[in-house]
Parts: structure tokens; sequence; C-alpha cells
């Protein structure tokens, strides 16, 4: 059996992702039964895929220590986010990158600008992308692939966001963080060649969050997002709903791991009914700007997304919701290995530059 070390290595070899690619017919004589739950059948490669971690017997990233689940969390999602074209020819291109710093509640916090290229000339639409990776892990390196991804597809420029961390930091430090980054943005989009009318705060998983309530509390204010991209969110931290009961212990993200990111984020567990902590908790949903959300079906925070789009209605908000019901938590970070992720991906920015183009 593969440890945690040896898995890390197999995810970086050609040969090992190649693996990911074999015909579907291989596939399903590896994997066995398809996984279908709740009316949805979990895509045949991302079952595969599953079912290499299973059968690695490596540590959960909740039971390593954090810097090894930190590395981990990296490799992953550089490994599984790369094309499988050979010298970097199927990653997304782009027109330039710059890595630089901005002012944060406590201290200079690094940021990375992705601009697209070959873009008409004039103001870009522009994305504060918050990762995800339980407030706890992730980073810059670990999201660049989705980002490049992001800024190349959707025509924006793109400014990722490398928040403190818990439990060093722990709530509410990726608020403030990712507040004042918005702030940033809003203030200096004209200097960056943003179209500060056309702002989007943007993240998956816990960055979701981020992005949910960053929408919320600049509410009313004249530098609010325009949009709001949540794709899987962790939108109440009370782990109440239906999914954390289907989904709780099989798909990748697990009530366990949910837990761990819970007891490493929050001080105290009251801090659970703060809607900075669960968004969905807040009274008034009223006055939001335009939201997509997107979830996976094989996913405990898929009933989240699913009320948050609800309750947004209900407030008068205009709302895309779409489940993609075939995959798990995480596929931001599989586009390079599974087509179901990719497809999404390409859903996902499809109804963004749509939601832009409302704007006028």
């Amino acid at each position: 059996m593969l440890d945690s070390p040896a898995l890390a290595a197999l995810f970086r070899s050609r040969a090992a992702l190649l693996a990911l690619r074999v015909p579907l017919s291989w596939v399903n004589v590896a994997t066995g039964a398809p996984i279908t739950i709740d009316g949805q059948t979990l895509d045949a490669r991302t079952h595969w895929l599953l079912t290499v971690f299973e059968k690695s017997k490596r540590p959960e990233i909740h039971d390593l220590p954090l810097p090894e689940a930190r590395a981990q969390f990296d490799t992953y999602m550089q490994a599984l986010s790369a094309s499988l074209l050979p010298m970097g020819l199927g990653d997304p291109p782009i027109g330039e990158i710059i890595d630089r710093t901005i002012p944060g509640p406590g201290g200079s916090l690094p940021a990375r600008l992705y601009r697209p290229r070959d873009v008409a000339a004039g103001r870009l639409p522009a994305i504060l992308f918050l990762h995800g990776g339980s407030w706890a892990l992730g980073g810059l390196d670990a999201y660049d692939l989705p980002c490049r991804f992001l800024a190349a597809s959707s025509g924006c420029l793109v400014m990722a966001l490398d928040y403190r961390l818990a439990p060093e930091h722990k709530f509410p430090a990726a608020v403030d963080d990712s507040l004042a980054a918005w702030r940033w943005l809003a203030d200096n989009a004209e200097a960056i060649g943003a179209n500060p009318k056309r702002l989007v705060v943007a993240g998956d998983a816990a960055g979701g969050t981020l992005a949910a309530v960053v929408a919320q509390q600049m509410r009313g204010q004249a530098a609010a997002p325009a949009v709001q991209l949540l794709i899987y969110p962790i939108l109440d931290l009370a782990m109440t709903t239906r999914s954390y009961e289907l989904f709780g212990d099989r798909f990748l993200a697990t009530k366990r791991s949910m837990e761990w990111s819970r007891d490493i984020y929050l001080e105290d567990l009251r801090d659970v009914d703060d809607p900075r902590v669960s968004p969905l908790r807040a009274d008034d949903l009223s006055g939001l700007p335009p939201a997509l959300i997107f979830t996976a079906g094989f996913d405990v925070v898929r009933d989240e997304g699913a009320l948050y789009a609800e309750k947004l209605r209900a407030a008068g908000v205009r709302v895309v919701y779409r489940n993609f019901d075939s995959l798990i938590h995480g596929f931001v970070g599989m586009r390079g290995v599974l087509q179901a992720a990719a497809r999404a991906m390409d859903d996902i920015v499809a109804g963004l530059r749509h939601e832009l183009a409302q704007l006028g």
C-alpha cells in the first residue's frame, strides 16, 4: 500500500495521471457497480479517483500534522488541476501574472493578479477569488491553475488572495482579510485596469463562505459586488442538513473533516450562529447582488447551497443555481484529470460571462 508521501509522488507522475484517462470499460471493471444515491449517479472517473485514494490507505488530511496536511493539499491541487498535455501546452494562456502585496488588518497580504491574454481594449471585469481549504489549507500556489483558467476563460482580471489561515489566525481573521482585499480591489480597480462597476466576489468551499460574507457585509455600499459566485460554498457550520447524512463518510469532504475544519477555524462553537461564519443564518438577504451558486451532488454541503439559493430568491435576489449531481466537493481543482469537472468549470464560466453581460 502507498503511504502519503508515496501517493503524493504518484500524483506528480504523468503515467499515474494518464491512468485516470483509461477507457471507461476498464474503469467500470476496476470500480464495480456505479454509486447511486438520492437519485444521483457518481461520475465514473470520479469513482475511480476515490477508489485510488481509498486503496492507497493514505491518512486523511485531518489526521496529519498541519504542515504535512498543507503540503499534501497543495500537492493534490497542483497535480489534479494540471493538464495532461506535455510541457504545459494545455495550461490556460495568460497575458500577465503579477505577485504583489496589499494592506490588511494584520499586516501586508500576498495577492496574485491574473490578466487574460488577447482581450479587447478597455477596463476588464475583475474577480476577487477566495480559495478553499477549510480556512486552514491552500493558498496562491495551490490555486494557481484554477485561477489561470478562470481568468483565461472568463476574460476577467482575477485577483487571488492569500488570506491568513487558521489555527494561527482564527475567525474572524479570514473574514477581515477578505473584506480588506475587496475594498482594496474596489478602490484600485481603475489603477489595475478593471471596471469598478463590474466586480465579482468568488470562492469555492471555505472561500465560498468568505465570498458570501463579503457580499453580505458590503450590501448597500458604493463598493458592493456586482455579482457573487459561490462554488460548493460552506454556508452553515451547524452541519445539520440531509446531505451530511447521505454523503458524510465516503466522498472526500466527510463529516469528520468538516468538523475538523470548524474546530480549527473557530475559537468558540457559539460563533456558528454568526452570519460571518454561517451566511445561511443571516436574517435578511434582501439587496444582495445576483448570485451564481454551484454545488456538487456527492457533497456534504450540497443542501446548504440549495437552501441559500432558495432563501436569496425569497428575498428578491436574482439567483442562478445548479447542482453538478455526479461530482464531489473540490472539483474546481480536478479539471486536469476529470472530464466532468472540466465541463462543470466551463459551464460555471459560461454562467458568469452571461451574468456579466446582463450588467450592460
